[in-house]
């Protein structure tokens, strides 16, 4: 009897795997996202709400859009990734090290110290990857 069970639950996952829609129905809202919608040479571009079975919500500028499935043929997202890095460096000075003085300096001061640096880099966003296309042949409602 487990047995059985196992093979069905294996069966009903694989299929839920070979679905692409579901996929877009994972999506987390408020992601970035391009849909290519049938017939049209102009993608769409705004933020993902929620998809269903039958259709995708989007937010286009400030207005809410839905867009049923059999329209879309295909559907592109931005991966969350940080466009900022921050970077730092401290370093702790030897004191016992022989150091010579700096150009220009007749003394230096004795004993140790700390020098930190700091930085910010600003990256530009990932690109855009494809998360559905429309099976090709898919049966007409």
């Amino acid at each position: 009897m487990s047995r059985l069970l196992f093979f069905l639950l294996a069966a009903a996952t694989a299929f839920a795997a070979d679905d692409p829609w579901a996929k877009v129905q994972a999506l987390k809202s408020g992601t970035e996202i391009r849909v290519i919608k049938k017939g049209s040479t102009q993608p769409l571009i705004g933020k993902f709400d929620e998809a269903d079975a039958d259709r995708l919500l989007m937010v286009l500028k400030n207005e809410q859009v839905a867009i049923p499935k059999d329209q879309v043929d295909r559907l592109d997202y931005r991966p969350a990734g940080g466009r900022v890095t921050v970077t730092g460096k401290t370093t702790q000075n030897d004191p016992t090290a022989a150091q010579e003085p700096r150009a220009g300096m007749a003394h230096q001061p004795e004993g140790g110290g700390t020098t930190s640096t700091a930085g910010v880099n600003v990256g530009s966003r990932p690109d855009f990857e494809m998360l559905y296309r429309r099976p090709i042949g898919a049966p007409k409602k």
